[in-house]
């Protein structure tokens, strides 16, 4: 029975061998015409009518002022205003959204995509123009030895904005680190709110990967927005100051 098994299959290659040579595959042709598009073409009316509703929508949603900012919002490292007031605000909104308890917050230095908040209204759109991409703010749970490695490559980059902690860097280490005003301990395990594309080992944060995530699927960006707001409603200022969070060491 296996004999002829065997048969069969080599039989059945054969036949499709030489099927396969007899298949005989040819090139076309194809003819594309080239449309270079520029300023100096004529505006189709038709089609400018037919976008128009969706552009007064998306126009006047991003033209909406959420606030005023006093004075403006620098990013600079290793510590800035602007990723002060960034970081504070994944801090204080990731523990209004999640029910759990959240030590501290970052913000990836690269994802910030502005070097300056000026001062004066603050519209949806520039926050928009802030944090263009749809990455979620996220909570993981890591011993303080993981965390430690996160804090090395922090101050191996320059220093990341961060709320809830403090920390120096010293030969592109993080020293002297202090949470909630205690000195970080190896073995706890602490919670921090962070994006899911640091979280996912986006910018070689390859140590939390592994790590479990908790997401409700909030965005950043809408974290900021929702800050901002916060901050208005409570008659607050709409910034940040240099706390020297994270300093170089002497």
């Amino acid at each position: 029975m296996k004999q002829r098994l065997t048969a069969t299959a080599a039989l059945f290659v054969f036949l499709m061998a030489g099927l396969s040579c007899r298949i005989a595959y040819q090139g076309r042709s194809l003819q594309y015409k080239d449309y270079r598009i520029s300023k100096a073409m004529p505006s189709d009316t038709a089609v400018l009518q037919f976008l128009q509703p969706f552009s007064d929508s998306v126009n006047s949603s991003m033209n909406t002022v959420l606030g005023v900012v006093p004075a403006s919002l620098e990013k600079s490292q290793p510590e800035s205003t602007l990723g002060n007031f960034m970081a504070d605000a994944f801090l204080t909104m990731a523990r209004e959204k999640y029910p759990v308890s959240v030590d501290l917050a970052f913000v990836n230095f690269g994802g910030i995509r502005l070097t300056q908040l000026p001062a004066g209204n603050i519209t949806r759109g520039k926050v928009f123009e802030l944090m263009p991409f749809d990455n979620l703010l996220i909570l993981q749970k890591l011993k303080g030895a993981v965390l430690q490695q996160l804090l090395d490559l922090t101050a191996a980059r320059g220093g990341w904005p961060m709320a809830g902690l403090t920390m120096q860097i010293k030969n592109n280490k993080a020293v002297n680190v202090q949470i909630g005003g205690q000195p970080l301990d190896p073995e706890k395990i602490y919670t921090i709110a962070n994006s899911d594309f640091i979280a996912n080992g986006g910018d070689n944060a390859d140590m939390l990967r592994p790590i479990p995530q908790i997401t409700n699927g909030y965005l950043m960006r809408d974290a900021l927005i929702d800050y901002i707001g916060r901050l208005v409603r409570q008659g607050k200022a709409i910034g940040a100051t240099i706390e020297n969070r994270v300093t170089y060491a002497q």
